[in-house]
């Protein structure tokens, strides 16, 4: 089945995959060939992409995704999301230090629109750094 990533900064990834795992409101939904039509929301999470059916789970390729769309239907799955970064694309002491400024942030906000902002930075750059220990722990193997 064809995965099509795309992202505000544009098409993400876009090829043959055997399972994509995405994050939705009620948990991961395992996405293969054949799956029934579906539309979700997109929650703020990891998006894991399996290439063949025989492939252990240390080849699975990982991307951060935050709020977004995703639709299921003729062996093809279109995940519109607001960001998506590959881990590659992630630098884990970055994420690191960004999920410990928005945690400070949290703990020194004012009133609820910046404790709101602080909890969406928060979910971001944890997944983030999620994905990135995932990475690092992948390629130890």
């Amino acid at each position: 089945m064809n995965l099509r990533l795309v992202s505000l900064m544009g098409v993400k990834f876009d090829r043959e995959v055997y399972e994509v795992m995405v994050p939705t409101p009620d948990g991961i939904i395992a996405i293969f060939p054949d799956h029934e039509a579906l539309i979700s929301l997109l929650v703020p999470g990891v998006l894991s992409v399996r290439y063949d059916k025989t492939d252990p789970d240390e080849k699975l390729e990982h991307f951060a995704v935050s709020g977004g769309v995703v639709e299921i239907g003729a062996n093809k799955v279109k995940v519109l999301a607001d960001e998506a970064d590959h881990g590659d694309e992630i630098v884990e002491s970055e994420a690191k230090a960004a999920l410990e400024r928005a945690l400070k942030d949290k703990s020194e906000a004012k009133d609820q629109v910046e404790l709101d902002r602080a909890h969406e930075l928060i979910d971001r750059h944890a997944v983030r750094l999620k994905v990135a220990e995932l990475r690092r722990h992948h390629r130890r193997i």
